[in-house]
């Protein structure tokens, strides 16, 4: 059996649960955005490029998180149906958020209200729409 056959199995037993993966990859995720975006910044770019490159890297990143730890899957073609989950779960977001806001909610609170719902519908798309598993 091979090296990554035996990290297979025991990433499956030590990790069985998909959405406790998913909760560590994203964790992952949020950190290497974090400092992609702060890469970019160093380098002197103006703040939306920055956040524009450390996107583009981020989508990246956690296409292969996501795809490789969560759902064993290493299909890169996969990626346009990634993006579009990332996409409608951004929309969301902004929308759930800008409704909160008109409501007269603060921001910070619309966010962390947003951040469970969100979780659970981006692991639900993921999981239905582009990893099939």
């Amino acid at each position: 059996m091979s090296l990554q056959a035996k990290l297979k199995i025991l990433t499956k037993e030590a990790f069985g649960n998909q959405f406790f993966r998913f909760i560590l990859a994203s964790g992952a995720n949020t950190v290497f955005g974090f400092l992609a975006f702060s890469f970019f910044v160093f380098l002197g770019f103006y703040y939306p490029i920055a956040v524009f490159f450390s996107t583009i890297c981020g989508i990246l990143f956690n296409f292969q998180t996501i795809g490789r730890f969560v759902f064993f899957s290493k299909n890169n073609g996969l990626i346009f149906r990634f993006i579009g989950v990332y996409v409608a779960t951004y929309l969301l977001f902004t929308a759930g958020v800008g409704t909160m806001i008109h409501l007269h909610m603060s921001a910070y609170i619309a966010g962390a209200i947003m951040v469970l719902p969100i979780g659970i519908t981006s692991f639900l798309l993921n999981k239905r729409l582009v990893f099939n598993k």
